[in-house]
């Protein structure tokens, strides 16, 4: 297959997650660039967003309330700690397994998100920024 196949294959995975809750993929864009075929896409509902980008593999994966984002790693690491138990990112050979690993994460761990107030999520925001001021090896264990 090839990226806008898989990725749309891979949204099907996700749709399952999604569509339940409201959330409809939005705006698909693909093409070819200097480091391959890429494809993207956002699931929408109302003011959040779950932004999406494959190229070979599921790559960046972001949320967004209103003005609020939080990179996937960022949201789970705030909300689980370095060793959380979220299985996305993971490392696997199948360009599909990412999807599946972020339907678990966001079955598993995004309910604020998918369903919520929005407040955890705001609280993992301001959580995700206070980390990134930490540096050096003080970062490796918190």
């Amino acid at each position: 297959m090839n990226a806008l196949e898989t990725f749309r294959a891979g949204c099907k995975i996700l749709d399952v997650v999604m569509n339940p809750h409201g959330f409809f993929l939005v705006g698909m864009a693909s093409g070819k660039s200097s480091g391959g075929d890429f494809a993207s896409s956002e699931y929408v509902r109302e003011d959040r967003r779950l932004e999406i980008h494959f190229r070979y593999s599921l790559g960046l994966v972001t949320y967004h309330i209103g003005d609020l984002s939080l990179t996937h790693e960022s949201y789970m690491r705030a909300l689980l700690g370095k060793n959380g138990g979220n299985k996305y990112p993971g490392f696997s050979d199948a360009p599909l397994d990412g999807f599946r690993h972020l339907s678990y994460d966001l079955t598993h761990f995004c309910g604020d998100f998918l369903n919520g107030s929005g407040e955890e999520f705001e609280r993992y925001v301001v959580e995700a920024k206070e980390q990134e001021k930490i540096k050096g090896f003080k970062a490796l264990s918190s």
